[in-house]
């Protein structure tokens, strides 16, 4: 079990993820040895990591698919760790309901989406089906959720080292190559100092710096402290699918990614336009939690529900069963040569023309066809 001081302190990474440790035990009243050596207790339990990746729009055009996956029986396990390695997915789920697995996963246009969901899931042993539907707003994601364990003047404390979070996923300009370098020396360790990450990077500590403070600025980079879901206080995460109608989708999305509960909040391009994530405190809470939206919100319906019983991955790391922290899978972009081989052999199936039977094969046919019909009609 974690303490209020733990806590307190994942709070603070939350708000502030790359503070030195001076700040944040200034904040929460302590000294800096003692909330570093309580962070490294945690990192090393597994049961809270910082992670950083690209903001999606600063890296491409990209499109963002919720896949759901049916599995044959006794197969799940096996095809959700060969997808949990594929560096594109950012989120895997073994849910309940309607589908075995939830994935998220991000791509660089449709046609990647295709060649995925066709070529790499459907050649997959053990899945029998998936079905897939597109982002085509992201209202709210989990790196803005808060355990809100901190007062107004602990928070007043962290704000020098506190980016303003955007209204939604952004990034401006897209990532250079330079700065994707940087970002994945970054993403093995979120808090490695400036110099450290110009040591392994060859550039100068004022360089480093110079660009981490404009890529965060610009809101290209998405820090997360995650806590495990057990431990969270919020152990339960239910996935709720629904519509609105479309005139008013922006507007209520808005006033949704502000409940306390949600953790995501996308409006999607398939029959139920709205998906929404929340975290609980209990199973018992579900029930009443939909009563609420329906109550506060009364032109949502809630078409669809499916409770998470595993988040086997999460913003591209690798959780056991009570979501505690085993690895990192080095978010990135898919490829896959098998699946490419495969779509390239299609493709030159459709390109050839069918060749069209000839006089031979219709006379055979037709003699073929007389006696059976004659026999037919006598009889």
């Amino acid at each position: 079990m974690l303490d209020e001081l733990d806590y307190l302190l994942v709070t603070a990474l939350q708000v502030a993820p790359r503070a030195d440790w001076q700040t944040v035990g200034e904040a929460l009243g302590l000294d800096a040895s003692t909330v570093a050596r309580r962070w490294a207790r945690l990192t090393r339990a597994g049961n809270a990591w910082i992670s950083v990746h690209p903001a999606v729009r600063a890296q491409a055009p990209a499109v963002v698919a919720f896949i759901e996956v049916d599995c044959a029986a006794g197969r799940l396990h096996e095809v959700a760790a060969e997808v949990a390695e594929d560096p594109h997915v950012f989120n895997l789920e073994h849910v309940s309901g309607g589908r075995d697995l939830l994935v998220t996963a991000v791509f660089a246009d449709q046609a990647e989406l295709a060649r995925y969901v066709g070529f790499r899931l459907g050649a997959l042993d053990g899945v029998a089906a998936s079905r897939t539907q597109v982002a085509t707003t992201l209202h709210t994601e989990g790196s803005r959720w808060r355990l809100d364990r901190l007062t107004e003047e602990q928070r007043r404390r962290l704000a020098g080292a506190e980016r303003p979070a955007p209204a939604r996923p952004a990034g401006g300009r897209l990532l250079e190559e330079r700065d994707l370098e940087l970002v994945r020396v970054l993403s093995e360790d979120p808090r490695r100092s400036a110099a450290r990450l110009a040591e392994r990077t060859g550039l100068s500590p004022t360089t480093v710096r110079r660009r981490l403070d404009r890529l965060e600025a610009e809101h290209a980079l998405v820090y997360r402290c995650e806590v495990a879901r057990a431990l969270s206080g919020w152990p339960v995460s239910v996935s709720l699918w629904a519509t609105v109608p479309q005139s008013r989708a922006p507007r209520l999305a808005e006033r949704i990614s502000a409940l306390r509960e949600i953790r995501l909040c996308a409006s999607l391009s398939g029959p139920y336009n709205l998906l929404l994530a929340a975290w609980l405190r209990s199973v018992d809470d579900i029930a009443p939690f939909e009563s609420r939206l329906a109550e506060r919100f009364p032109e949502l319906a809630v078409t669809d529900r499916a409770l998470t019983l595993w988040p086997m991955k999460l913003g591209g790391h690798l959780l056991d069963p009570r979501g505690r922290h085993l690895r990192a899978v080095p978010l990135g972009r898919w490829s896959d040569a098998r699946s490419e081989a495969a779509e390239a052999a299609l493709l030159d199936r459709l390109r050839a023309p069918r060749p069209a039977p000839g006089p031979a094969a219709g006379t055979a046919a037709g003699t073929a066809a007389g006696p059976a019909t004659g026999s037919a009609g006598g009889g």
